[in-house]
Formats: C-alpha cells, sequence, structure tokens
C-alpha cells in the first residue's frame, strides 16, 4: 500500500508519463552535434514527429518529418531576407524586310520624239529610191505622171508612191523646215521656183527642163535652197 501511494505522489510531482519527452531531451542535446545544416527526426507510438533547430543553428531552416510509414518528407524554407534574381532572356529583333514597289518605266517625251524621227528618217530613204525611179521621165508643165511631170508634179508623185498626200504646188508649206536634211526631204530652190527630191550626199532629182527631163544633180548647181523635212 505504502508502494502505490509513492507511486501515485510521483506522478503527481512529476506529472503524467510522456514517452516522447525522452526523445525530444535527446534531440536537443545532440543538436549541437549534429550541425547547422541537419536536424535529427524521431517517431513513436505511431505519432509524427517533427524536431526544428534553433534560429541561430541555420539561416536556412529544415522542417523533417516522418510518418508512420517510414517515409521521410523534408521541407526547406528560405528567409525573407533572401535575394532572389531572375536573369532576363535576351531578345533579338530583326526589322521587316522592306518591299519595293516595282519600277515602272516611263519613256520620255523626247524618247518618243526621237523613235518617231527614226521612222520618218527610214520613210524619207524610201521617198529617196522610189525618187531614182524617176529618173529619165520628161518634163511636162503640169504633168504628174512617169509619162511627163514637171518639178512639183514629180514630188507629189514621189510622196504619193509611200502613202503620203502632200499637195502638188508649194508642198513645203505642209513641211518643217531643217538644216540637216535626210534622203526623201524636200529641197526647195529660188524661194520656191523649182522643188525636187534630196537623196543624200548634196545631191538632189528633179525634173529640171523640157530639154533635160528627170534628172540626178547637185543641188548647188541650181540655186540657193531650202531644206524641209516630215520629221
Amino acid at each position: 500500500m505504502s508502494s502505490r501511494n509513492n507511486l501515485a505522489r510521483h506522478r503527481a510531482e512529476t506529472g503524467p508519463v510522456n514517452p516522447l519527452g525522452s526523445i525530444s531531451k535527446a534531440v536537443t542535446s545532440n543538436a549541437g552535434t549534429v550541425g547547422r545544416q541537419a536536424a535529427a527526426i524521431a517517431a513513436a507510438s505511431g505519432l509524427l514527429l517533427t524536431v526544428g533547430l534553433p534560429a541561430q543553428a541555420s539561416d536556412a531552416k529544415i522542417d523533417s518529418s516522418v510518418s508512420e510509414t517510414g517515409s521521410a518528407q523534408m521541407v526547406i524554407s528560405v528567409e525573407p531576407t533572401a535575394a532572389v534574381s531572375f536573369e532576363s532572356p535576351a531578345v533579338a529583333t530583326k526589322a521587316a524586310p522592306k518591299i519595293e514597289a516595282p519600277r515602272v518605266e516611263v519613256k520620255s517625251t523626247d524618247e518618243s520624239t526621237q523613235k518617231s524621227d527614226a521612222a520618218a528618217s527610214a520613210a524619207a530613204a524610201g521617198l529617196a529610191a522610189i525618187a531614182y525611179t524617176g529618173i529619165g521621165s520628161p518634163y511636162l508643165w503640169g504633168g504628174t505622171t512617169p509619162s511627163g511631170w514637171d518639178c512639183s508634179g514629180f514630188t507629189q508623185w514621189v510622196y504619193a508612191q509611200a502613202g503620203i498626200s502632200i499637195p502638188r504646188v508649194n508642198a513645203w508649206t505642209s513641211m518643217t523646215p531643217t538644216s540637216t536634211p535626210a534622203p526623201g526631204d524636200l529641197v526647195m530652190q529660188n524661194g520656191g521656183a523649182h522643188v525636187g527630191i534630196y537623196v543624200g550626199n548634196g545631191m538632189m532629182i528633179s525634173a529640171l527642163n523640157p530639154s533635160q527631163g528627170t534628172i540626178l544633180h547637185a543641188v548647188s548647181a541650181t540655186g540657193t535652197s531650202s531644206f524641209y523635212t516630215l520629221r
């Protein structure tokens, strides 16, 4: 009876027996030997036990636990004052390619004029060739055919063979004066008293007079001259 009374008195003084108390004391006494980077974890009676190190033991707190199945869990937390930085990724940009509008070639007025002049010159050269076919035809006042013509009738006929209509008299008034005559241009002489076809190299073909008819002769042989063209 005295033994039971003594045991009851001891429990009253020390409190109820805690099976984890001895484990907790063991962890506390060994915390210094574990080091700043570890903690001792123990479990008993199927209960989950978690022991944390004192704040001064480590900057980073380690929280470990062992479940009743024997698997270990560890949670690492970082102090709020820890600095965390993230590097920004380098992004390279490239400008979109410039699209050029297609170039449209516009012919200048000068170029068009030059081509037109070239065509007129070619036609004029054809006129000179036609004029050569009239050499030998007789001179006839007022005539307009190879069987007989005067100077203006001859020039009108030559142009007509090329499909060009010019007046029979004073035909140069419908043309343009030029100081650089080309074969096929008109040669007006002696103030309009005579007219012929220029064929190049200072030569012309004209129905000169009744005694000579239609001949090839030098421009300078029949007086002062002015030149006219369709160019």
